[in-house]
């Protein structure tokens, strides 16, 4: 599938290039980050891999180097064809002319000596994304002692340590160059997960609607999926058309299109010409804008507390409840026949039914009768007593064990894998309170304890083994998430999941973007009624990472079948694309649209447009409002002051961040 490879010498002499790009990693985010910067931004870029097999894929034949090598043959192939063609992006030409190819290194560590040899100490920016955070971490504190200017991007999956990691090394290098305005320092850190990168959008594939959530300032933009109107009708564009999706999504045997679709693939950021023209084309709408509430915990799936469901057994609960009735009965005949008060008579049924109570001798027969059925009522109350017991100490001992699914469960989401990415999205589904169930087959799986404090129901198993699915209850399902790492065991899932239940929504995690295309379009042409998405989540999370090695914001990406659109937060100053023009001239179709202006004054805007304003929400105030202004005249002028919010597909990111690849003298 992957082709032939060309051999890559390993360049020991070659000197790297002042203001180039360093990515070192060990899986396919790494390899990703160097495409998306080699061929999207044009920049000069030194790839360090470690030596031999990728790690998470030992069966592949091909070395990292060799896996680097025939990515970049494929990507370098679909631009020379997106540029021999009419390109969509409005762009000017090639952003790859006179750049040489990526310099492929490789080592066990990023060490000094590595890092020297990659011309750390001329780089304009480092990506450390290994998928061990110890090793991001050793290597970042090598990295800010070689060269205190340098942009620092780092993949850790805790966030917590992230931010205190960011201030860390951002105070090193201030510390390291006494004297130097920090406003003005090329030095910053940036932490990103590619898991909460991609958590999103793959949690979104789950939902029905497809909506996709993007945060800025503690508003929502909401992203969401509209089918083609129907004859008569007209689409309602919402706030803006975001992308047309492409002219073979509603073919079964289409396949989502991607940079390499041609005309057929899907549109982003088109025209007003462009949206009417496209009859029968399903849309992607700026639906709404909503304040964010401050973040909450996942919510358990049960409740807090521990219900009688949860500790005795529905059979248990059905004889109690007959037993109680049994003796209620008892009671209403007691008053009946001895015409006694209510009271009189219920304590003399209850001591008959424990035994206390003197035989009656001398009363009545129908007294006698009522004693003799309340004695045998008794005897069935010391067994349910008993079972009680033993039920209530099972559950108790299991409580901090994992919750099976329920008989009745239906209508939730199955979720295949707890690694780093599925951790995330559990908590995505269980923040929009959503019922999941999750199959994992490590029982030390990195998201079980997770699992088992959100009381949601776990099954522990092969998931291409028989039976595990349906233990999952996959045929009263909603939809199945295959996130695990092997592609393989995601497509037998998936396949086996449609054998059971053919209108299951699906969405696949999947690396390979040919081998995602075929797998694509056989599903939809066995299931043409059903919904199946593929996801890559390197694929995902590459733009944000790179984004922030270009010194900008990456707000979120959103998925466009397999194409990609950012969200980004960036300054005026500086971009004559849009300075001095109107909103409405700033617009590229294809390329990019200014969405909202900050209109917060410069020394009192929030750095991080992405996270939350502080404020205290058990506080009489109400949060502070946004600076940010959504509804623009399309003849406001941008100024240099201004800060906005864009949508821009990679390549239009890309145009606006595009440095000068001139040596800086001195450096």
């Amino acid at each position: 599938m992957l082709g032939f490879v060309p051999p890559l010498p390993q360049q020991p002499g070659r000197p790297p290039s002042s203001g180039h790009m360093i990515v070192c990693g060990d899986d396919a985010l790494g390899r990703r980050l160097a495409v998306e910067l080699r061929f999207i931004y044009g920049e000069r870029v030194t790839l360090l891999l470690p030596p031999g097999r990728d790690a998470n894929n030992p069966e592949t034949p091909l070395t990292q180097r060799g896996r680097a090598a025939a990515l970049f043959g494929r990507m370098s192939a679909a631009m020379n064809r997106a540029g021999n063609g009419n390109g969509a992006t409005g762009g000017s030409g090639d952003t790859n002319a006179g750049v040489e190819a990526v310099r492929i290194m490789e080592a066990p560590e990023p060490s000094d000596d590595v890092l020297e040899e990659a011309g750390i100490d001329r780089a304009a920016a480092l990506a450390l994304v290994y998928d061990d955070d110890e090793r991001n971490i050793r290597a970042a504190l090598t990295a800010r002692r070689l060269n205190p200017r340098l942009r620092l991007v780092i993949r850790l999956y805790n966030r917590k340590l992230g931010q205190h990691l960011e201030e860390l090394l951002d105070q090193a290098a201030a510390v390291a160059m006494p004297g130097i305005d920090p406003a003005l320092l090329d030095a910053s850190t940036t932490v990103l997960s590619d898991a909460d990168t991609a958590a999103p959008a793959l949690a979104a594939t789950a939902l029905t609607g497809s909506s996709k959530i993007i945060q800025a300032e503690g508003l929502l933009l909401r992203a969401a999926e509209r089918p083609p109107p129907r004859p008569g009708e007209h689409a309602d564009p919402g706030l803006c058309t975001l992308a047309l999706l492409s002219s073979t999504t509603n073919d079964p045997a289409g396949a989502e299109g991607s940079d390499s679709s041609g005309d057929e693939a899907p549109q982003l950021l088109p025209d007003e010409r462009a949206v009417a023209d496209a009859a029968g084309r399903g849309t992607v709408v700026l639906e709404a804008i909503s304040r964010a509430d401050p973040a909450r915990p996942a919510t358990r799936m049960g409740g807090r507390g521990a219900p009688l469901a949860q500790i005795f057994s529905r059979r248990l609960r059905w004889s109690a409840l007959g037993f109680a009735l049994a003796a209620l009965a008892l009671v209403v005949a007691s008053l009946l026949t001895t015409k006694d008060t209510a009271l009189h008579s219920a304590y003399l049924t209850v001591l008959d039914l424990l035994g206390m109570n003197d035989p009656a001798e001398g009363a009545s027969p129908a007294r006698q009768i009522i004693q003799i059925l309340s004695g045998i009522a008794g005897l069935l109350l010391l067994p349910l007593l008993i079972a009680a017991v033993l039920e209530a100490f099972g559950t108790l001992r299991t409580a901090s064990s994992l919750r099976r699914p329920p008989r009745g469960l239906g209508g939730h989401v199955v979720l295949l894998g707890l690694g780093k990415i599925g951790t995330r999205v559990l908590v995505r589904l269980r923040e929009l309170d959503i019922p999941v169930v999750v199959v994992e087959e490590d029982p030390e799986a990195r998201g079980i304890p997770l699992a088992r404090s959100l009381h949601v129901p776990t099954v522990i198993g092969d998931v291409t083994q028989e039976g595990v699915l349906e233990a999952a209850k996959i045929y009263r399902a909603r939809a199945l998430l295959a996130l695990t790492s092997i592609d393989t065991t995601n497509l037998e899932a998936a396949l086996y999941a449609r054998s059971v239940k053919p209108d299951l929504r699906v969405a696949l995690r999947l690396y390979d973007d040919e081998f995602a295309t075929a797998v694509y379009r056989t599903l939809r042409t066995a299931h043409p009624q059903a919904l199946t998405r593929s996801r890559s989540v390197s694929h995902l999370a590459a733009p944000a990472f790179a984004g922030a090695m270009m010194g900008r914001q990456v707000l979120g990406a959103v998925p466009v079948e397999r194409k990609v659109m950012l969200f980004a937060a960036l300054e005026v100053a500086g971009h004559p694309q849009l300075e001095g023009h109107t909103v409405e001239q700033a617009f590229r179709a294809g390329a990019w649209r200014v969405l909202a202006i900050d209109a917060t004054p410069p020394a009192d805007r929030n750095p991080d447009l992405a996270a939350l304003p502080p404020f205290d929400p058990e506080g009489d105030t109400a949060p502070p409002p946004s600076g940010l202004v959504w509804d623009l005249h399309p003849g406001y002028v941008l100024r240099a002051q201004d800060r906005v919010v864009i949508a821009a597909t990679r390549r239009g990111l890309a145009e606006l961040l595009r440095r000068q690849r001139s040596a800086v003298p001195g450096r």
